[in-house]
């Protein structure tokens, strides 16, 4: 079986990314699980620019295919903040329990109509070629009003779906994998793949 190394150390991301792509006939693993151990540097100043950063910096030490995504929540109200910075928002490793605190503190009496918000993700994947490909997947909503859910993790227990009328951490897991920016971002990334590599996916 072919596989590709994920360029993250988080496993519950690696757990959902295996769920969405379970109809490929592709082992995805973990930096962790490939043995590869290396700090990358997110420098970049969009998500696209560090999810290719994570796959050119893993790329030096495998053939195997290498996919990477950078993502984050945009508030409008703070002007798109935290953006690329959301894993680093108050510390990188501050407790997202503190992070969402912090901004549902931030937002303190602002108006439902003004909280709207928004996920995003950028899946890059590079190959043995050199060459490297991205999509991109993003879910409207607003920042709700406390901390609910325990299904999700990281700011997913804040952000609020009127659609669904629930945070993504209170969704079920398939219909989270179905509606998220992850999900959208890795199914139009699951086709690009199928096309690139025909029979051996």
């Amino acid at each position: 079986m072919k596989r590709i190394i994920f360029a993250t150390k988080n496993k519950n991301k690696i757990v959902e990314i295996n769920d969405i792509m379970k109809d490929l006939d592709i082992e995805i693993v973990s930096m962790e699980e490939a043995g590869i151990d290396v700090d990358i540097i997110e420098d970049g100043n969009t998500f696209e620019e560090n999810a290719i950063i994570k796959v050119k910096s893993v790329m030096k030490f495998t053939s195997d295919i290498v996919m990477a995504d950078d993502s984050g929540l945009e508030i409008d109200y703070l002007n798109g903040a935290p953006g690329v910075y959301s894993a680093r928002f108050e510390g990188e490793n501050t407790p997202y329990d503190i992070k969402n605190k912090k901004i549902l503190n931030m937002l303190e009496g602002v108006e439902e109509e003004k909280r709207t918000a928004r996920f995003v993700c950028i899946i890059a994947a590079g190959f043995k070629d050199g060459s490297i490909i991205t999509t991109k997947g993003t879910i409207e909503g607003m920042i709700g009003y406390e901390i609910k859910g325990k299904n999700g993790f990281g700011y997913d227990p804040i952000f609020y779906v009127p659609e669904y009328k629930m945070t993504t951490a209170q969704m079920p897991k398939d219909l989270k994998n179905r509606i998220s920016h992850r999900g959208k971002a890795l199914k139009e990334m699951k086709y690009k793949l199928m096309e690139r590599l025909g029979d051996m996916v």
